[in-house]
């Protein structure tokens, strides 16, 4: 299965989102500017890329995302 990875970034926080198409399961990461990440699991529905174009992600990275999500980043 190939996710797709979005991102948002705002003056404070890095929203971070990865979708998995087939299922529409989710997950978040928000990362803090001294480096904290909150993981939460999420389910989409049909209209999550309508959303996520509206609320001002953008595509990004899998390995960006790997790497907060492993706490690399």
């Amino acid at each position: 299965m190939v996710h797709e990875y979005f991102k948002k970034e705002l003056e404070e926080l890095k929203v971070l989102v990865r979708v998995n198409p087939a299922s529409l399961a989710g997950l978040e990461l928000v990362v803090t500017q001294n480096g904290d990440v909150e993981k939460r699991k999420l389910q989409f529905d049909e209209e999550i890329y309508d959303d996520l174009q509206v609320d001002g992600f953008v595509p990004a990275s899998p390995l960006e995302f790997n790497l907060y999500l492993k706490g690399l980043a």
